[in-house]
């Protein structure tokens, strides 16, 4: 492996960002050559990680730590910080790149932190254990998932505040928008099932009969396909949504999670937390391309 200079970092790509929870390490992959070309030692404990859209800052979830660390990758260096409270999770950057959402697990809240001055405003949930708090296309909506409850939480971010709950099924985990932001899907991991909602009602379209603990969604840009991680049988599953039926399964490596789509959307990027590897995909072929070896519990994975 060759590690990128420092100057080349942020300007080179795409590149893929792998957190590496028990390694305490973000592993670089090339999406060009499906290669590590580096290996960055930022934080703690990192669960997840947000880039901006000029590839300047990376934003890491600190899961030891309680903070939100904010990375200049011309340097790799931390430049700054934003506590958040026990246990931060998933980080997701608002569709205009003004604002980090951040669920914070053992506080039951959702944390929004400006980009710019990394003042942080508290939203309370009323549901346990929230792990994703994922922005709708247009702003308006962060749809939250509560892992210790069968709710999705929804919050008018104008308002700052729960507006309505849905019950998605035990456990919910990873959320996705289609792109014109009129259904988002939700996985719930112990029910092994993806609801489908309707995003203008707020209400349960249909649940689609999952694999066992389906968690990550990820969605294609052009809104035909979304993609759901199974975490109990080691593959993804790729939902049309003319249908919202499961159309194809791919096999990846052990307890697949969050995955990323690379700009094209030609291949697909699968962090699997039991294997420390990360499965690429051909998204037109729905084949496995090669798994690639990361560091240990990897999380997700975050492309710029």
């Amino acid at each position: 492996m060759i590690p990128l200079a420092s100057a080349d970092i942020a300007s080179a790509g795409p590149l893929a960002y792998v957190p590496n929870e028990k390694t305490g390490t973000i592993s670089v992959i090339d999406v060009a050559t499906d290669k590590v070309v580096d290996t960055l030692k930022l934080g703690k404990r990192p669960r997840s990680v947000a880039v901006s859209a000029d590839g300047k800052t990376m934003y890491i979830s600190d899961q030891l730590a309680n903070a939100l660390l904010f990375v200049d990758l011309a340097t790799r260096q931390v430049v700054g910080s934003a506590a958040l409270g026990d246990s931060p999770e998933a980080v997701y950057l608002s569709p205009d790149g003004s604002t980090l959402s951040v669920a914070i697990e053992e506080n039951d809240t959702v944390a929004l932190v400006d980009a710019a001055s990394r003042q942080v405003t508290r939203i309370k949930v009323p549901h346990k254990n929230p792990e994703h708090a994922v922005w709708s296309p247009d702003g308006r909506w962060l749809y939250v998932s509560a892992e210790e409850a069968k709710q999705l939480d929804i919050i008018d971010v104008g308002e700052k505040r729960v507006v309505k709950s849905l019950e998605v099924g035990d456990r919910p985990r990873g959320i996705g928008f289609l792109p014109d932001g009129s259904r988002a899907y939700v996985a719930a991991e112990n029910a092994d099932l993806v609801n489908v909602i309707d995003v203008a009602k707020q209400e349960i379209l249909v649940k689609i009969k999952a694999g066992s603990r389906s968690n990550g969604v990820t969605v294609h840009p052009d809104g035909k396909k979304v993609y759901v991680s199974s975490g109990g049988e080691g593959m993804v599953q790729v939902i049309d949504t003319a249908s919202n039926t499961i159309v194809a399964k791919i096999a990846t490596g052990r307890r697949p999670w969050n995955m990323a789509l690379s700009p094209d959307a030609k291949k697909l990027y699968v962090a699997n937390g039991r294997s420390n590897s990360v499965s690429v995909i051909d998204t037109e072929k729905n084949v496995k391309i090669t798994d690639i070896a990361v560091g240990e519990l990897p999380w997700g994975v975050v492309i710029r």
